[in-house]
């Protein structure tokens, strides 16, 4: 188990540069499985989830070749499925969360796909309905061993049919496509999901030879084909990891450039942020949020309401910053309303915040309400474990800013999320070192 300690109330300074998205490597890595052809895919995370994967794919048979940092060549040309009903797959895939990914591309190619009940944060529940609901009207056969939490879908030739989705699952709506694109005659998938992760597997696997239409809205159109060949990828800098470094950067009255975030591809984040305050300037394809030495101030609504900031499907705000919002909140004049509406978990959090010395009232389990101390209270340090990647890096980001030395365990679940997390903020000036037990 490892630990952060950081001294906090330091101010930071220069350049970081985001990583690539792990939500998109998740979906990218799986869709090489739906080819015998060389996949070269760069700007790959180095964290842990991703690394995961890795993994569990060579296992699985997959000729994996590290070209440099970042970048690996993937060939899925002679795979061992024997692996999938073996007790090493079933360990290996109830750790990662992502892995459920990969039951799409198996299921097209080769006619079977099989995964235990994947892991991951513990933030509430994440059901596996529309992935499975989706095969079953492709014509696949469905089945569950309540015993070791083991699914299994199968089918000799999936075919294409119209589909309404019950939800706008990112990772379904992945799933559903890799399986459809190999799939007899034509799909529709409606109420898909749209973000710009989805966005990029679905280029991708037009690049593959794969005929998808409707990208980038809640209406996809899979004609089938054959086979798919091989092609080159680079990830999409993580949103997620922008929005961190911007609630940071408030946080610590700190001067810092997010460097090539892909500003197109941020949705309402950037509105959100300026929505509590916080400047949040343009500069080329960078993000330059200068010293917030006056603080920053909440907007209400223009008829006076408090502000509420509630996540929901792209192109609304990410469920994944809620918890970023949550911490920066604490420090900002004025009051917020934190809605989280799709995990019922996430919010638990708070306590550690609170702890600290923050003004929040849980209203139940998907509601806060911040009342920020506009830098007149400084959060005061104290020992904290991290519940889940992204209330990990909140609470990292509280540290960072409290009075005092505070320490973080469990750190493996930040790990998950971002990569040589300690050097990149330590480069800016941040007082935090790691240490290993």
């Amino acid at each position: 188990m490892g630990t952060f300690i950081i001294e906090g109330g330091h101010q930071l300074q220069g350049e970081i540069q985001p990583q690539g998205a792990k939500n998109e490597a998740l979906q990218i890595l799986c869709a090489v499985l739906l080819t015998p052809e060389k996949v070269t895919i760069n700007n790959i995370p180095n964290i842990i989830d991703i690394n995961k994967l890795i993994v569990l794919l060579s296992n699985l048979g997959v000729k994996v070749e590290k070209l440099n940092e970042g970048s690996y060549s993937f060939q899925a040309d002679d795979l061992n499925l024997e692996y999938l009903e073996s007790a090493k797959f079933k360990e290996e895939g109830r750790g990662l969360r992502g892995s459920i990914m990969i039951v799409g591309p198996l299921l097209a190619r080769f006619g079977k796909g099989y995964i235990p009940k994947p892991g991951g944060d513990k933030i509430g529940r994440r059901r596996l309905d529309t992935h499975f609901e989706g095969f079953i009207s492709l014509g696949a056969k469905f089945r569950y061993n309540r015993e070791d939490y083991f699914y299994g879908v199968e089918a000799e030739q999936l075919v294409g049919t119209d589909m309404l989705l019950d939800e706008a699952s990112v990772t379904g709506t992945a799933n559903i496509v890799m399986a459809a694109v190999l799939a007899k005659g034509t799909t529709t998938i409606y109420n898909a999901a749209c973000e710009p992760y989805l966005q990029q597997l679905c280029k991708m696997l037009n690049r593959m030879g794969a005929k998808i239409s409707g990208v980038g809205s809640n209406l996809l159109t899979i004609e089938g084909v054959d086979t798919l060949g091989g092609t080159e990828h680079t990830m999409l800098p993580d949103m997620i990891e922008i929005g961190s470094w911007i609630g940071l950067a408030a946080m610590t009255k700190s001067e810092l450039t997010i460097k090539n975030v892909s500003w197109d591809d941020l949705g309402q984040i950037p509105n959100v942020f300026r929505k509590l305050g916080i400047t949040v300037e343009r500069r080329g394809d960078d993000i330059f949020i200068p010293k917030h030495t006056d603080g920053y101030e909440i907007q209400n609504y223009i008829d006076g309401s408090i502000l509420t900031i509630a996540d929901a499907p792209w192109p609304g705000f990410t469920p994944d910053l809620l918890s970023i919002v949550l911490v920066v909140a604490t420090q900002a004049k004025g009051e917020v309303l934190v809605h989280q509406k799709m995990f019922e978990s996430r919010l638990f959090f708070v306590d550690k915040v609170i702890d600290m010395g923050a003004k929040i009232i849980l209203c139940d389990p998907h509601r806060a309400t911040i009342i920020g101390h506009d830098f007149k209270s400084q959060l005061k340090a104290t020992t904290m474990t991290s519940p889940d990647i992204r209330a990990g890096i909140s609470l990292l980001i509280a540290a960072l800013s409290a009075k005092g030395t505070s320490t973080i365990h469990n750190i493996e679940q930040i790990d998950r999320g971002y990569q040589h997390i300690v050097k990149r903020l330590q480069r800016i000036g941040a007082k935090i070192t790691r240490v290993d037990s």
